[in-house]
């Protein structure tokens, strides 16, 4: 099969999965934020001292043909992203690309610094593998993210920000904050993201009515569409929406999004549900929770947003995929691209590069390009 890698190259990604998997009980006896760090300090450290990969982590032969493809104009040669909130703007593309990954989402970064809520914040739910984060949009704030980004060589993947609002900004005024943060970080972005459906500041998630969502995205949208009149780029806009919203409404949210300017859907954030994970005395902690209990709910609502909108606009499928197996269910939902965040933590550094051989396995099993994959089981899914 093509999609299999060269044996050397199996026999490196197995002894680094078996290494994972050795030291992962030590990681997790260090508090979960702390593990963070210090792996994205080491990974810091590898960005800063090799910051110019010539091509993502996969065989030439995946990322030219099997799992390439072009959306907005961009260039991806592999639809297996990361997704916001495992690199808050220290900007490690390098490292994230060399690790397999076909494209990075940096954030999510807000106009100005915040510390984000206090902590603990972090929190494992171990036999779930599941993760619930309060962290609060934690930043260094939009100026300083640009530096890192602007003193950072072209990458061989994309580069997404993600941008939020500050914690004391009121809803009033959230559209200022979206405006402000687009138009420093924009320069340096081949797509930015507008998050308005974490859970972990207050009142964000009411942006999501359709007639807000459709104003703070038009906002957004006008500032996108001056720059490039200017002679810019078009940077492309996403939206990144809830799991927990009502179905019945999912589509008018969707279809207020792209009326508003928006040229793609993120499909899901983390949910408040705690189904699944009751048992757990971790399921008490407030926040967002991701993770093999979120894969349902996110499959589910992937499927009905493709659905509803999917003719219109490419969808980002994310939450619960920690696998290559659910990597292509999202796809025959109706994702164009997917994107991992808890699958680090109990999958370890190569989850993305194994999850794109998995994918690449599974499409060849059943006969199928990436793009004849892409909603073949939507309708299906989304009466389930």
């Amino acid at each position: 099969m093509q999609g299999i890698p060269p044996g050397n190259t199996l026999l490196r990604c197995a002894a680094v999965s078996l290494l994972y998997r050795l030291l992962r009980p030590l990681l997790f006896l260090l508090d979960a934020e702390r593990a963070h760090g210090l792996v994205n300090g080491l990974l810091w450290c590898w960005a800063r001292v090799f910051p110019r990969p010539r091509r993502i982590g996969l065989p030439q032969r995946l990322a030219a043909g099997e799992l390439a493809q072009s959306l907005w104009g961009l260039r991806f040669e592999s639809p297996v992203g990361l997704a916001a909130g495992m690199d808050k703007g220290q900007v490690l593309a390098p490292s994230w690309l060399r690790l397999g990954f076909g494209f990075v989402e940096i954030g999510s970064v807000t106009p100005r610094p915040q510390a984000g809520n206090p902590r603990p914040r972090l929190f494992r739910l171990v036999q779930e593998r599941a993760v619930i984060n309060r962290m609060g949009f934690n930043n260094d704030g939009a100026e300083t993210v640009a530096r890192r980004l602007a003193r950072l060589p072209r990458q061989p993947g994309p580069i997404g920000i993600n941008l939020g609002r500050n914690k004391e900004t009121p809803n009033e005024r959230a559209a200022d904050d979206y405006v402000a943060a687009f138009r420093v970080l924009a320069p340096y972005a081949d797509y930015a993201a507008i998050n308005v459906s974490s859970p972990n500041t207050p009142g964000l998630r009411a942006l999501q009515a359709a007639g807000e969502l459709r104003r703070l995205v038009e906002a957004v949208a006008r500032e996108r569409d001056a720059a490039a009149g200017l002679g810019g780029r078009r940077v492309p806009l996403l939206v990144k929406l809830s799991p927990d919203e009502p179905p019945d409404l999912l589509a008018a949210v969707a279809a207020a999004a792209l009326d508003g300017g928006a040229d793609g859907i993120i499909a899901t954030n983390t949910t408040l549900s705690r189904a699944g994970v009751e048992s757990d005395p971790r399921s008490a902690e407030a926040g967002g929770l991701s993770g093999a209990p979120l894969t349902r709910a996110a499959l589910r609502t992937c499927a009905r947003l493709w659905l509803a909108v999917g003719a219109r606009a490419p969808i980002v499928g994310v939450g619960g995929i920690l696998t290559a197996e659910d990597a292509y269910a999202r796809i025959r939902a109706g994702a164009s691209l997917v994107q991992l965040y808890t699958a680090l933590i109990y999958r370890g550094p190569l989850a993305a590069r194994e999850i794109a051989y998995g994918l690449a396995r599974l499409l060849e099993r059943d006969g199928l390009t990436l793009r004849d994959a892409i909603g073949r089981d939507a309708a299906a899914l989304a009466r389930s």
